[in-house]
Protein backbone atom coordinates (compact mmCIF):
# COMPACT_ATOMS: atom_id res chain seq x y z
CA UNK A 1 0.00 0.00 0.00
CA UNK A 2 2.78 2.40 0.94
CA UNK A 3 4.56 1.72 -2.35
CA UNK A 4 1.35 2.44 -4.26
CA UNK A 5 0.91 5.80 -2.51
CA UNK A 6 4.54 6.77 -3.19
CA UNK A 7 4.13 5.84 -6.85
CA UNK A 8 1.05 8.05 -7.19
CA UNK A 9 2.83 10.98 -5.51
CA UNK A 10 5.82 10.60 -7.80
CA UNK A 11 3.52 10.76 -10.84
CA UNK A 12 1.84 13.89 -9.53
CA UNK A 13 5.12 15.65 -8.70
CA UNK A 14 6.14 16.36 -12.29
CA UNK A 15 3.03 18.32 -13.34
CA UNK A 16 3.13 20.17 -10.01
CA UNK A 17 6.68 21.34 -10.62
CA UNK A 18 5.80 22.41 -14.17
CA UNK A 19 2.71 24.23 -12.93
CA UNK A 20 4.75 26.01 -10.25
CA UNK A 21 7.20 27.30 -12.85
CA UNK A 22 4.35 28.65 -14.95
CA UNK A 23 2.75 30.26 -11.91
CA UNK A 24 5.99 31.99 -10.97
CA UNK A 25 6.49 33.28 -14.51
CA UNK A 26 2.86 34.42 -14.68
CA UNK A 27 3.19 36.34 -11.40
CA UNK A 28 6.46 37.86 -12.58
CA UNK A 29 4.84 39.18 -15.76
CA UNK A 30 1.91 40.55 -13.78
CA UNK A 31 4.22 42.24 -11.25
CA UNK A 32 6.30 44.08 -13.86
CA UNK A 33 3.20 45.49 -15.57
CA UNK A 34 1.44 42.76 -17.54
CA UNK A 35 1.60 41.74 -21.19
CA UNK A 36 -0.44 44.70 -22.43
CA UNK A 37 2.06 47.22 -21.02
CA UNK A 38 5.06 45.22 -22.21
CA UNK A 39 3.65 44.69 -25.71
CA UNK A 40 2.93 48.42 -26.05
CA UNK A 41 6.68 49.13 -25.94
CA UNK A 42 8.24 48.87 -29.40
CA UNK A 43 11.66 50.29 -28.56
CA UNK A 44 13.58 51.66 -25.62
CA UNK A 45 16.84 53.33 -24.66
CA UNK A 46 18.71 52.85 -21.41
CA UNK A 47 21.59 55.08 -20.38
CA UNK A 48 23.74 55.09 -17.30
CA UNK A 49 27.13 54.61 -15.69
CA UNK A 50 29.57 51.71 -15.70
CA UNK A 51 31.88 51.22 -12.73
CA UNK A 52 34.81 48.83 -13.16
CA UNK A 53 36.45 46.66 -10.55
CA UNK A 54 39.15 49.24 -9.77
CA UNK A 55 36.65 52.09 -9.65
CA UNK A 56 37.08 53.58 -13.14
CA UNK A 57 33.89 54.87 -14.71
CA UNK A 58 32.43 55.03 -18.21
CA UNK A 59 29.12 55.93 -19.82
CA UNK A 60 26.98 53.14 -21.23
CA UNK A 61 24.01 53.20 -23.57
CA UNK A 62 21.73 50.54 -24.99
CA UNK A 63 19.11 50.82 -27.73
CA UNK A 64 16.62 48.02 -28.36
CA UNK A 65 13.95 47.68 -31.02
CA UNK A 66 11.50 44.91 -31.73
CA UNK A 67 11.70 42.21 -32.71
CA UNK A 68 15.36 41.60 -31.80
CA UNK A 69 17.62 44.50 -32.72
CA UNK A 70 20.11 45.89 -30.22
CA UNK A 71 22.95 48.41 -30.11
CA UNK A 72 25.24 48.84 -27.09
CA UNK A 73 27.72 51.68 -26.61
CA UNK A 74 30.60 52.08 -24.16
CA UNK A 75 31.95 55.62 -23.85
CA UNK A 76 35.36 56.16 -22.25
CA UNK A 77 38.07 58.81 -22.64
CA UNK A 78 36.37 60.38 -25.65
CA UNK A 79 36.06 57.07 -27.50
CA UNK A 80 32.87 55.09 -28.23
CA UNK A 81 32.91 51.32 -28.51
CA UNK A 82 29.89 49.82 -30.28
CA UNK A 83 28.44 46.31 -30.30
CA UNK A 84 25.27 45.72 -32.31
CA UNK A 85 22.97 43.12 -33.83
CA UNK A 86 20.38 43.77 -36.53
CA UNK A 87 18.48 40.51 -36.11
CA UNK A 88 20.78 38.64 -38.51
CA UNK A 89 24.33 39.95 -38.26
CA UNK A 90 26.42 41.02 -35.28
CA UNK A 91 29.25 43.54 -35.49
CA UNK A 92 31.41 45.83 -33.36
CA UNK A 93 33.66 48.87 -33.48
CA UNK A 94 36.48 48.66 -30.92
CA UNK A 95 38.46 51.92 -30.76
CA UNK A 96 40.12 50.76 -27.54
CA UNK A 97 42.09 48.31 -29.69
CA UNK A 98 42.89 51.02 -32.23
CA UNK A 99 40.17 49.92 -34.66
CA UNK A 100 37.86 52.42 -36.32
CA UNK A 101 35.98 50.20 -38.76
CA UNK A 102 33.22 47.73 -38.02
CA UNK A 103 34.10 44.04 -37.89
CA UNK A 104 32.14 40.81 -37.31
CA UNK A 105 31.69 39.49 -33.78
CA UNK A 106 33.49 36.42 -32.53
CA UNK A 107 31.59 33.29 -31.50
CA UNK A 108 31.34 34.18 -27.80
CA UNK A 109 30.40 37.79 -28.55
CA UNK A 110 27.77 36.68 -31.04
CA UNK A 111 26.09 34.31 -28.58
CA UNK A 112 26.03 37.05 -25.95
CA UNK A 113 24.55 39.74 -28.19
CA UNK A 114 21.86 37.35 -29.49
CA UNK A 115 20.88 36.58 -25.87
CA UNK A 116 20.86 40.31 -25.09
CA UNK A 117 18.66 41.07 -28.10
CA UNK A 118 15.67 39.30 -26.52
CA UNK A 119 13.45 42.36 -26.09
CA UNK A 120 11.62 41.32 -22.90
CA UNK A 121 14.00 38.67 -21.61
CA UNK A 122 13.80 34.86 -21.84
CA UNK A 123 10.89 34.41 -19.37
CA UNK A 124 8.29 36.41 -21.31
CA UNK A 125 6.64 34.23 -23.99
CA UNK A 126 9.31 31.66 -23.27
CA UNK A 127 7.51 28.78 -24.97
CA UNK A 128 7.05 30.70 -28.23
CA UNK A 129 10.78 31.49 -28.19
CA UNK A 130 11.71 27.82 -27.81
CA UNK A 131 12.97 28.26 -24.25
CA UNK A 132 12.35 25.81 -21.43
CA UNK A 133 11.62 26.90 -17.84
CA UNK A 134 11.75 24.53 -14.86
CA UNK A 135 11.19 25.13 -11.16
CA UNK A 136 14.08 23.52 -9.28
CA UNK A 137 13.29 24.52 -5.69
CA UNK A 138 14.14 27.21 -3.15
CA UNK A 139 17.62 28.60 -2.65
CA UNK A 140 18.83 31.49 -0.46
CA UNK A 141 20.30 34.63 -2.01
CA UNK A 142 22.26 36.68 0.53
CA UNK A 143 20.26 35.08 3.34
CA UNK A 144 16.84 35.48 1.69
CA UNK A 145 14.95 32.52 0.21
CA UNK A 146 14.23 32.73 -3.50
CA UNK A 147 12.43 30.60 -6.08
CA UNK A 148 15.01 29.08 -8.42
CA UNK A 149 14.09 28.66 -12.09
CA UNK A 150 16.25 26.87 -14.63
CA UNK A 151 15.89 28.55 -18.01
CA UNK A 152 17.32 26.66 -20.98
CA UNK A 153 17.50 28.71 -24.16
CA UNK A 154 16.92 27.32 -27.61
CA UNK A 155 20.68 27.54 -28.29
CA UNK A 156 21.54 25.46 -25.20
CA UNK A 157 22.70 28.28 -22.91
CA UNK A 158 21.41 27.98 -19.35
CA UNK A 159 20.27 30.68 -16.93
CA UNK A 160 19.29 30.20 -13.32
CA UNK A 161 16.82 32.88 -12.25
CA UNK A 162 16.42 33.52 -8.52
CA UNK A 163 12.98 35.09 -8.04
CA UNK A 164 11.97 37.16 -5.03
CA UNK A 165 9.28 35.29 -3.07
CA UNK A 166 7.23 38.44 -2.41
CA UNK A 167 7.36 40.28 -5.74
CA UNK A 168 8.38 37.46 -8.11
CA UNK A 169 11.07 39.52 -9.86
CA UNK A 170 14.61 38.22 -10.47
CA UNK A 171 17.16 39.35 -7.89
CA UNK A 172 20.02 37.23 -9.23
CA UNK A 173 20.84 35.44 -12.49
CA UNK A 174 23.49 32.77 -12.96
CA UNK A 175 24.58 32.25 -16.56
CA UNK A 176 26.16 29.19 -18.15
CA UNK A 177 27.22 29.75 -21.73
CA UNK A 178 28.96 27.18 -23.93
CA UNK A 179 31.56 28.42 -26.43
CA UNK A 180 33.48 25.86 -28.50
CA UNK A 181 32.62 23.25 -25.90
CA UNK A 182 33.93 25.35 -23.01
CA UNK A 183 31.55 26.35 -20.22
CA UNK A 184 31.66 29.94 -18.97
CA UNK A 185 29.78 31.02 -15.85
CA UNK A 186 28.77 34.47 -14.63
CA UNK A 187 26.70 35.88 -11.78
CA UNK A 188 24.52 38.99 -12.01
CA UNK A 189 22.68 40.69 -9.15
CA UNK A 190 19.69 42.87 -10.06
CA UNK A 191 17.91 45.51 -8.02
CA UNK A 192 16.43 48.98 -7.69
CA UNK A 193 13.30 48.21 -9.74
CA UNK A 194 11.47 51.28 -11.02
CA UNK A 195 8.36 51.79 -13.13
CA UNK A 196 8.65 53.39 -16.57
CA UNK A 197 5.51 53.67 -18.67
CA UNK A 198 3.85 50.95 -16.64
CA UNK A 199 6.78 48.51 -17.04
CA UNK A 200 8.98 47.83 -13.98
CA UNK A 201 12.65 47.30 -14.85
CA UNK A 202 15.84 46.91 -12.78
CA UNK A 203 18.11 49.95 -12.61
CA UNK A 204 21.09 48.18 -11.03
CA UNK A 205 23.23 45.32 -12.42
CA UNK A 206 26.33 43.94 -10.72
CA UNK A 207 28.21 41.20 -12.57
CA UNK A 208 31.25 39.01 -12.04
CA UNK A 209 32.72 35.80 -13.36
CA UNK A 210 31.71 33.03 -11.02
CA UNK A 211 34.20 32.74 -8.17
CA UNK A 212 35.80 36.10 -8.95
CA UNK A 213 35.76 39.02 -6.52
CA UNK A 214 36.19 41.47 -9.42
CA UNK A 215 32.70 42.93 -9.82
CA UNK A 216 31.51 45.39 -12.41
CA UNK A 217 28.41 47.48 -11.94
CA UNK A 218 26.01 49.31 -14.19
CA UNK A 219 23.71 51.90 -12.75
CA UNK A 220 20.84 52.90 -15.03
CA UNK A 221 20.04 56.59 -14.83
CA UNK A 222 17.35 56.91 -17.47
CA UNK A 223 15.05 54.67 -19.51
CA UNK A 224 13.10 56.07 -22.47
CA UNK A 225 10.31 54.08 -24.07
CA UNK A 226 9.20 54.08 -27.71
CA UNK A 227 12.03 56.30 -28.88
CA UNK A 228 12.31 56.61 -32.68
CA UNK A 229 15.12 54.29 -33.77
CA UNK A 230 15.86 53.72 -37.43
CA UNK A 231 16.79 50.18 -38.47
CA UNK A 232 20.02 51.56 -39.95
CA UNK A 233 21.25 52.25 -36.42
CA UNK A 234 21.68 48.50 -35.90
CA UNK A 235 23.11 47.62 -39.33
CA UNK A 236 26.86 47.26 -39.80
CA UNK A 237 28.21 50.43 -41.46
CA UNK A 238 30.43 50.20 -44.56
CA UNK A 239 34.16 50.73 -44.29
CA UNK A 240 34.99 54.40 -44.05
CA UNK A 241 35.54 55.86 -47.50
CA UNK A 242 33.65 52.97 -49.13
CA UNK A 243 30.13 53.58 -50.41
CA UNK A 244 27.46 51.11 -49.24
CA UNK A 245 26.32 48.52 -51.75
CA UNK A 246 23.11 49.49 -53.62
CA UNK A 247 19.98 47.83 -52.27
CA UNK A 248 18.13 47.95 -55.62
CA UNK A 249 19.10 47.44 -59.24
CA UNK A 250 19.70 50.66 -61.21
CA UNK A 251 16.84 51.93 -63.36
CA UNK A 252 17.96 51.62 -67.00
CA UNK A 253 15.61 54.46 -68.01
CA UNK A 254 17.69 56.90 -65.96
CA UNK A 255 21.03 55.90 -67.50
CA UNK A 256 22.11 58.12 -70.38
CA UNK A 257 23.87 56.27 -73.24
CA UNK A 258 27.39 57.30 -74.06
CA UNK A 259 28.07 59.12 -77.30
CA UNK A 260 29.72 56.66 -79.70
CA UNK A 261 32.48 59.03 -80.84
CA UNK A 262 33.18 60.50 -77.41
CA UNK A 263 36.57 59.58 -76.00
CA UNK A 264 37.99 60.71 -72.70
CA UNK A 265 41.58 61.96 -72.69
CA UNK A 266 44.05 59.81 -70.84
CA UNK A 267 44.73 61.09 -67.34
CA UNK A 268 48.08 62.82 -66.89
CA UNK A 269 48.07 62.58 -63.11
CA UNK A 270 46.95 59.74 -60.81
CA UNK A 271 43.60 60.20 -59.13
CA UNK A 272 43.59 61.26 -55.55
CA UNK A 273 41.88 58.88 -53.11
CA UNK A 274 38.50 60.04 -51.81
CA UNK A 275 38.52 61.89 -48.51
CA UNK A 276 37.48 59.71 -45.61
CA UNK A 277 34.14 60.73 -44.21
CA UNK A 278 34.28 60.82 -40.43
CA UNK A 279 31.01 60.39 -38.62
CA UNK A 280 30.67 62.06 -35.26
CA UNK A 281 28.06 61.57 -32.58
CA UNK A 282 26.79 64.32 -30.36
CA UNK A 283 27.53 63.82 -26.70
CA UNK A 284 24.51 63.22 -24.56
CA UNK A 285 22.33 60.49 -23.24
CA UNK A 286 22.40 57.39 -25.29
CA UNK A 287 21.60 53.81 -24.83
CA UNK A 288 23.15 51.64 -22.30
CA UNK A 289 24.33 48.19 -22.92
CA UNK A 290 22.79 45.71 -20.70
CA UNK A 291 26.32 46.18 -19.94
CA UNK A 292 26.12 42.67 -19.17
CA UNK A 293 27.99 42.52 -22.48
CA UNK A 294 31.02 44.33 -21.19
CA UNK A 295 30.61 43.09 -17.64
CA UNK A 296 30.21 39.42 -18.50
CA UNK A 297 32.38 38.98 -21.54
CA UNK A 298 35.25 40.92 -19.98
CA UNK A 299 34.54 40.32 -16.30
CA UNK A 300 38.18 39.52 -15.64
CA UNK A 301 39.59 42.39 -17.70
CA UNK A 302 39.44 46.17 -17.48
CA UNK A 303 40.05 48.81 -20.10
CA UNK A 304 43.71 49.70 -19.89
Amino acid sequence: MRRAVMAILSLLAFPLFGQTADEIVSKYIKTIGGMDKISAVKSYRRSGKFTGGSGFEARVVEDKKRPNMIRQEFLLQGMIGVTAYDGRNGWKIDPFEGKKDAEPLGEAEMKKIVDDSDFEGPLVNYQAKGNKVEYVGMEPVEGTDAYKLKVTLKNGDIFYYYMDTDYFVPIKIDTKRFVRGEEREFETSLGDYKEVGGWYQPYSFETNAKGSANKQKITIEKIELNVPLEDALFVEPPLKGKAPAPTTAPDASNIQPKKPDEQKPLPTEPKKPPRTVTLSREDGEGALPEILRFAQDDASEEVR
